[in-house]
């Protein structure tokens, strides 16, 4: 019987969440057997990119270009298209607006039998002409994976067919984060003894992010009770978020932890976890701080209110609501059994809903439905 080939075709290895649902999907088909899958890449840098290396066991091929309009791309499509020829690839899957569009390219040159798309962020976030051509690449592939049913419900307001959609919720290695102890993160990191850490994971450098939610949120919090804030993530608007922190007068009450890969541990040592964003598709943190037994309090976008039970696992509040963030935190850090019976609620359900293995399934199922539609 012929083992399909698999090209999973990531931007970078950044540590972004895209990037990582890369990673996790390829370790959990490479574990699971089923098929010859291989990883490729627009850009081979990043601190994910040992572990990719690992993962395949040597160099990760690069296809990188300036511009969709240069001849750079041209040279990049023409690259991939060889390297998919004579790999014998049979199925492309790509994973966020750059790879969409290249990978559309390069396998229609090469004559791939199969690509998938992937969707994993809200409208509203890219200019309507990349979503114009963001839509053209999504027209001609033969099934998107959407990471919440928030995502799969905006393609179809945007013209795409519902029957080719495929939700497939993002995973995590639930022992990575599960099993995970704190192991000296505070002292590591220069984070105060005895006192709760609430903690953001995300990048610093989209606006999207909306990181000075917390602050004000934080502001508030600290004027009731005893807490102290942990922003862990890189990025240009990292000064601009001190500043706002001076000026609030709670510098003292906020680390930026920059670039980490001890996200585990460092949730391993947190009280409580938050998602300050104004849009998502379907967050990892949210999931990462349910999976090490945390309360979340997030804003209510994306997928968000497919992983928060509100009141069971913690709170959803409405973007830039400040107010409400900080009554939720508040709440939580004068409850400390409720807020951990909610943090014990969410590991159950991550572990039911969200494993990698529950990924892997629904992959696996995409791909062999889409192979016996190519080969009949």
């Amino acid at each position: 019987m012929k083992k399909y080939r698999i090209l999973h075709l990531t931007g970078s290895f950044n540590q972004g969440g895209t990037e990582r649902q890369a990673i996790e999907a390829v370790r959990g088909l490479l574990s699971h057997g089923e098929f010859d899958v291989r990883l490729a890449t627009l850009n081979a840098e990043g601190p994910l990119l040992a572990d990719a290396e690992k993962l395949t066991g040597g160099r990760i091929p690069e296809f990188p270009f300036d511009s969709f309009f240069g001849r750079s791309f041209i040279k990049g499509a023409n690259s991939a298209a060889r390297f998919i020829r004579n790999e014998c690839i049979d199925l492309v899957h790509s994973h966020d607006f750059y790879t969409n569009v290249f990978a559309l390219a390069a396998g229609s040159l090469a004559g791939v039998a199969v690509n998938i798309a992937s969707k994993r962020e809200t409208f509203g976030l890219r200019t309507p002409r990349q979503e114009s051509v963001e839509n053209f690449a999504f027209g001609r592939a033969d099934a998107i994976v959407a990471n919440s049913l928030a995502v799969k419900e905006m393609l179809i307001e945007h013209g795409i067919p519902a029957e080719k959609i495929e939700v497939i919720y993002n995973s995590l290695d639930m022992d990575r984060f599960g099993k995970a102890e704190s192991n000296g993160i505070r002292t590591e990191l220069g984070l105060p003894d005895g006192i709760p850490l609430i903690t953001l994971v995300a990048n610093l450098r989209h606006d999207v992010k909306n990181v000075p939610l917390l602050l004000h949120s934080a502001k508030k919090v600290l004027s009731a009770t005893d807490a102290h804030f942990v922003i862990a993530g890189e990025g240009p608007l990292e000064s601009n978020l001190r500043a706002r922190a001076r000026e609030l007068g709670i510098d003292r009450h906020v680390t930026f932890a920059g670039r980490t890969m001890k996200i585990p541990e460092l949730l391993a040592a947190s009280f409580a976890g938050v998602l300050t964003s104004n849009a998502e598709g379907f967050s990892n943190s949210i999931i990462e701080y349910m999976a090490a037994g945390k309360p979340v309090v997030a804003t209510c976008v994306g997928g968000a209110a497919e992983a928060v039970v509100e009141g069971e696992t913690g709170f959803l509040v409405e973007a830039d609501d400040s107010e409400r963030m900080a009554e939720r935190l508040t709440f939580l850090l004068k409850d400390e059994r409720n807020a951990a019976e909610m943090g014990a609620r969410g590991r159950r359900i991550v572990e039911e809903s969200f494993s990698r293995k529950r990924q892997v399934e629904a992959l696996c199922e995409l791909y062999r439905r889409k192979f016996s539609e190519a080969f009949v």
